[in-house]
């Protein structure tokens, strides 16, 4: 049976908490282990009896050292020959390195043991320390481009891990935009002239520390340190002019340019330059013609080389160049005689010879000297011919006549073939323009446009026509053809007019303002070749103290107007306008802008200085489609001096007008789910600060589109827009109308049936006679007062009343006798017990319904409403003084 004997290590407390051994790289470390005697359970006398070392480490599946009595420790191959026991079972480890840093556990197996009893000891930690050591570092010296970009890693090993530190300079490296230092890895974004220099890199920890040094330089184009200046000196002095620059690499040269050449390609300045090594540059002996600007340009063959330019002014008396041997002049026309003028300082005056003569221009009318010194000449005549020459002079004096020039008198160029005045075409078309001139020597025929170069293309055909093909838009406008020779230049003009095209746009826009208003005034353009209508278009001027979103407004002009009267302005407010023009085919280009300034208020002493408080609008409005709708997001305005009670929502579609959508968004919303938007259109949204009924100016707004966006309804129909109360009026006229077509058609179809019974009636030659259900009504009638007048009442408006008064007359009738047809029945008023009845009964009263019954109403409702009342008389009657006889005018109606 094996036990294990307790361990006791040496570096630890009473408590059991591990202990911890510290050894530095190569050197040696003890993990003490010691024997402690049994203090129970022993049966034997031996104090160490036979047992078992083993020393494990934590992560090796077997242990690294076991020793067995007398026998030769077994020890782990990645500890052979540096481990071995000491002072009974402590481990000495030798040769230490980083790999041997981690957990350490003595166990000692005892053999002879009769308790069942396993412990095992205390875990030890071997920590191994070691100063910093380089794994990886940059070149000593390192060169790159400028412009590209550079990474310099440096990295170390140690314990504790070191920490890595680059230096420029000797002043550490901060990280900024363009450096920054990550896992000991220095990066430049871009390289400058600046980067250059000497970066250290450090790494330390408590063992030591190391230094690593590396130079950067940077390649690139030269950069010039000592630039030339203008310089001033008079003829036949030397010039000295300085360019220094330096570069890396170093490999430098210098070219100097005068007036975009070489100066070494120039004739008067090869041979007498020189550049030296410096980069100076060295003229001897100035002459007028080293007058002018001169360019250094230094470069090393890298990248674009720079360059510095001075001016160079060489002062000595005026002098004339050279004059031409023979001058022109056109007969007639006006001319110029030239003298170039050389002078530093500028020219005094000019003294003029004509054959051999001063030139007195008294004699001349017309002539003059300008102030360039030519004579210039309004009408050229035989007076004119002859040799000339001119002196110059200046402050420094003069260097002497110039050579004579020869003046010729000679007809000008003139046109065998002009073109019109005016030209109409259809856009799309090909227009030729005839020019053709004659002279001596023949002219050189040219045109060119009025304004702005077209963009479209034109030719000048071999015949000095001028070709527009295709004609287009740009093409409109005036055109000169030109006739050049030496001689003279003479022109003739004409004007091309594209017809169907939009309208061209207006030009001088002028506004005169006043306090609230502005008078708008142009020129119109051409219109195309169809009547055009014009908009003029305003806008607050913007400044910086604006805030807010600022649009432009339009207003329509009357047709055929070519100004417009703006008012509602404010007053000492910026605008800018400009006119639009129209017409079927389109819009044009806008006028120039043109910015103008109502005129402020009157000033008077304030008493009370009173400032109205100011809003700011919601900040960065943004929208956002969702599955709810559209959301709007914004943060409030900046704070302020006045209190904000809301939010205001203002919309519009497609461009229309601004509307309020919701007034009444809290103060603490910062968000909005937009209601009473319409399915597949597209608005401008945007919000307004209100605090009462102040409002700040809007916000900035954002454009959202609601297509495909089901939770919005669609876009409401004609009815829709309809006012309720008018629909509701409409509707019931219509049913009205509807309801009394029908009854109007079913009393046509009554009467008209009851007329065709009558005439039956009176064909068969009976006599009329109640029906056998009305003769049994009539029967049954047992009362005498109301019912006899319901009865009378009853068969007056039961038949068609259109025969009642068949024949009035009070001489052949009298109201006794009063003859009543009711339907197919004729009633004798005068031979029935009816005429004694009470009045109801009487003429009086059928007269009285018969009046009554003309109208539609009484024809439709009388006859049931009698019909009702009667069968209620008759067959229901509850009145016990109803005689049981039949009246009067029951037996008359009786078949007997």
């Amino acid at each position: 049976m094996l036990w294990v004997l307790t361990v006791q290590i040496l570096a630890c407390t009473s408590q059991g908490v591990e202990a911890v051994v510290r050894a530095r790289v190569g050197g040696t470390a003890e993990l003490s282990c010691s024997l402690t005697p049994p203090t129970t359970g022993a049966t034997t006398p031996n104090l160490f009896p036979l047992h078992v070392v083993e020393w494990v480490r934590l992560g090796y599946n077997v242990p690294i050292l076991i020793k067995f009595g007398v026998y030769a420790p077994r020890v782990h191959p990645n500890y052979k020959g540096r481990v071995s026991l000491t002072r009974g079972a402590s481990l000495l480890v030798e040769g230490l390195s980083l790999e041997d840093e981690g957990w350490f556990e003595c166990r000692i197996l005892l053999l002879d043991r009769t308790t069942d009893e396993f412990r095992n000891g205390t875990w030890t930690f071997l920590s191994i320390t070691a100063p910093p050591v380089f794994i990886k570092t940059p070149p000593t010296f390192v060169e790159v481009l400028q412009g590209d970009s550079l990474a310099l890693s440096c990295g170390a090993h140690g314990n504790p891990r070191p920490t890595v530190i680059w230096h420029k300079d000797e002043t550490p490296i901060e990280k900024h935009e363009k450096m920054a230092v990550l896992n000991g890895t220095l990066s430049l974004v871009t390289v400058t002239r600046e980067t250059s220099g000497m970066y250290k890199c450090q790494v330390s920890n408590s063992e030591g520390n190391l230094t690593h040094t590396t130079q950067l330089q940077v390649k690139g184009p030269p950069l010039i340190i000592i630039a030339p200046e203008d310089t001033t000196l008079n003829i036949s002095q030397d010039a000295v002019l300085q360019c220094q620059a330096e570069a890396y690499p170093s490999n430098l040269t210098y070219e100097w340019w005068k007036q975009g050449q070489n100066v070494y390609h120039i004739e008067y300045l090869k041979t007498r330059v020189k550049i030296l090594v410096d980069g100076t540059l060295l003229i001897p002996s100035l002459v007028p013609e080293d007058t002018g600007n001169y360019t250094c340009i230094p470069t090393n063959g890298l990248m674009t080389s720079p360059s510095a330019s001075a001016h160079l002014k060489v002062k000595h008396p005026a002098r004339v160049g050279r004059m031409p041997r023979e001058t022109y002049l056109p007969t007639g026309m006006g001319g110029v005689i030239f003298c170039p003028v050389q002078a530093e300082p500028p020219m005094i005056f000019v003294n003029w010879t004509k054959d051999g003569n001063n030139l007195n221009l008294d004699n001349f009318p017309g002539w003059l000297v300008n102030a360039e010194g030519s004579v210039f000449i309004a009408t050229a005549n035989d007076n004119a011919v002859g040799m000339y020459t001119c002196t110059a002079y200046n402050s420094y004096g003069t260097m002497g006549q110039s050579e004579p020039t020869k003046v010729i008198l000679q007809d000008p160029p003139s046109f065998s073939v002009s073109p019109r005045a005016e030209y109409l075409q259809e856009v799309g078309g090909e227009l030729v323009i005839p020019c053709e001139a004659d002279g001596n020597p023949s002219p050189n025929i040219t045109w060119s446009k009025v304004g702005p170069i077209p963009r479209s293309p034109y030719t000048v055909l071999s015949n000095g026509s001028l070709l527009l093909k295709p004609l287009s838009k740009d093409h409109q406008g005036g055109w000169e053809c030109l006739a050049t020779n030496r001689v003279a230049t003479v022109g003739t003009a004409t004007v091309v007019l594209v017809l169907g095209t939009s309208p061209h746009a207006a030009s001088s826009v002028s506004v005169s303002t006043g306090m609230n208003q502005a008078n708008v005034s142009w020129e119109p353009g051409f219109d195309g070749g169809y009547t055009q209508k014009f908009t003029v278009w305003l806008v607050t001027h913007l400044n910086q103290t604006s805030r807010g979103k600022h649009e432009w407004g339009s207003i329509s002009v009357p047709t055929s107007k070519s100004h417009l009267l703006v008012t509602g302005l404010l007053a000492g407010t910026s605008y800018q306008f400009s006119v639009l023009s129209q017409n079927k085919l389109g819009s044009g280009p806008f006028s120039e802008i043109t910015s103008v300034r109502t005129q402020a208020l009157p000033t008077y002493p304030p008493t009370v200085v009173t400032s109205l408080p100011t809003l700011n609008p919601p900040l960065f409005l943004s929208a956002n489609r969702t599955l709810l709708g559209i959301v709007l997001q914004w943060y409030p305005p900046e704070s302020q001096a006045t209190l904000l009670t809301g939010y205001v929502l203002q919309a519009r579609r497609d461009r229309g007008q601004w509307v309020i959508l919701n007034s009444a968004v809290k103060t603490n919303q910062s968000e909005l789910l937009v209601q009473g938007l319409l399915r597949d259109c597209i608005y401008d949204l945007r919000l307004m600060s209100r605090s009462n009924k102040l409002l700040s100016e809007p916000s900035e707004s954002v454009n959202v589109n609601t297509t495909g966006m089901e939770m919005y309804p669609v876009q409401p129909g004609f009815l829709e827009f309809v006012p309720e109360p008018l629909l509701a009026g409409v509707l019931g006229g219509v049913c009205f109308l509807f309801v009394a077509i029908i009854l109007s058609l079913v009393t046509a179809c009554v009467m008209s049936h009851r007329r065709a019974h009558r005439r039956r009636k009176r064909r068969d030659g009976k006599d009329c006679y109640l029906s056998t259900f009305e003769r049994g009504m009539v029967a049954g009638d047992r009362h005498t007062g109301l019912c006899q007048e319901l009865q009378c009442c009853w068969v007056l408006s039961h038949y068609t009343v259109s025969r009642v008064y068949q024949e009035w007359s009070a001489a052949q009738r009298t109201s006794s006798q009063l003859d009543t047809t009711v339907g197919s029945i004729e009633v004798n008023m005068g031979q029935h017990p009816c005429g004694t009845l009470s009045t109801p009964c009487r003429v009086h009263a059928p007269a009285n319904c018969i009046l009554s019954a003309f109208q539609l109403t009484a024809f439709l409702f009388i006859p049931s409403i009698c019909s009702f009342y009667m069968c209620h008389c008759l067959t229901f009657s509850p009145f016990p003084a109803f005689s049981d006889q039949p009246s009067a005018f029951q037996k008359t109606l009786s078949p007997e």
